[in-house]
């Protein structure tokens, strides 16, 4: 760790940061010399397969970024193989702001979050990274209890098709509001503005839909079932483009919504811990179960 301070730099404070689910987050306070600080960010993998694969991908990532419209975290050090920590870990700077999940604000968020994410979408690096990855299958789907036993046999129907053709885009792959930096206070409250994207592991080229999709999930298990249905929207108004057709936009939808069934309680967690604590599991599922159920309705 040293090693990548200045001459005359030594850390003078950790502070642990939440909302990951994976990885551990910790800030580090690093004195100067002069009397002076800044911040530096480390994440840690302990007994995570994927750890060096992710740890690549967000050190190539970071990299890549570097210059662009994109503002992400600027890459100090990484270690994917814990060759010289004790675990797999990247050091990262430290942006300011912080994640919103307060529904006061929402309206003036969501169009910034669907602008950012085309922002994403329009990068074109000289090598791609890796192709997306879905790990959702029909049979690792959780049903909800006294869910829609038809709705939900549907959509996992619908996922046992091949995914539709796309036009590749980069993505981020994990966008949703946790993972979006705004100003911690805005300027004003009708003026938020986005400081920065972070946690790049789960880069990927793949269909723009499925990062929508993601998103869409995540504003309706958070803020209700209208926010998913409304981010695709103000996704295209951005000036993004999803794929033409109805039944292949409602594919990636679907999937992504049953993707979360298999998290709710992994990502409900954080959320409850940041201040949402009537956000539980069992409010979450109920909250899914209304999304979904409306997804497959636009379809009959």
């Amino acid at each position: 760790m040293s090693r990548h301070l200045e001459a005359g730099e030594r850390i003078v404070g950790t502070v642990a940061l939440h909302g990951g689910i994976t990885a551990e987050m910790r800030r580090l306070t690093i004195g100067g010399r002069d009397g002076g600080t800044r911040d530096l960010v480390l994440r840690t993998f302990v007994d995570v397969e994927q750890a060096e694969d992710w740890l690549n991908r967000e050190a190539g990532t970071l990299t890549l970024l570097t210059g662009t419209g994109v503002r992400a975290p600027g890459l100090i050090a990484a270690d994917p193989t814990a060759a010289q920590c004790e675990y797999p870990s990247l050091l990262m700077t430290h942006l300011p702001g912080s994640p919103v999940i307060a529904d006061e604000g929402l309206e003036k968020r969501v169009p910034l979050l669907a602008g950012q994410l085309m922002a994403i979408h329009a990068l074109r690096p000289a090598e791609r990274p890796g192709k997306y990855l879905t790990l959702t299958t029909p049979d690792t789907v959780v049903t909800p209890k006294d869910a829609d036993a038809t709705a939900w046999a549907a959509a996992i129907g619908m996922i046992r098709n091949p995914a539709p053709p796309y036009e590749g885009r980069f993505l981020h792959r994990d966008f949703q509001p946790g993972n979006v930096l705004f100003d911690a206070p805005p300027p004003s409250p009708e003026t938020p503005r986005i400081t920065g994207v972070i946690d790049w592991v789960q880069t990927s080229w793949g269909p723009a839909d499925l990062d929508v999709a993601h998103c869409s999930t995540s504003l309706a298990l958070l803020h209700g079932p209208a926010w998913g249905l409304r981010f695709a929207e103000a996704y295209e108004k951005a000036g993004g483009s999803l794929a033409a057709a109805t039944d292949e936009r409602r594919y990636w939808l679907v999937r992504d919504a049953l993707a979360a069934s298999e998290e709710v309680q992994e990502v409900s967690q954080p959320w409850r811990e940041a201040g949402r604590t009537e956000l539980t599991p069992r409010a979450v599922e109920k909250r899914l179960d209304t999304y979904l159920t409306t997804l497959m309705d636009t379809l009959r």
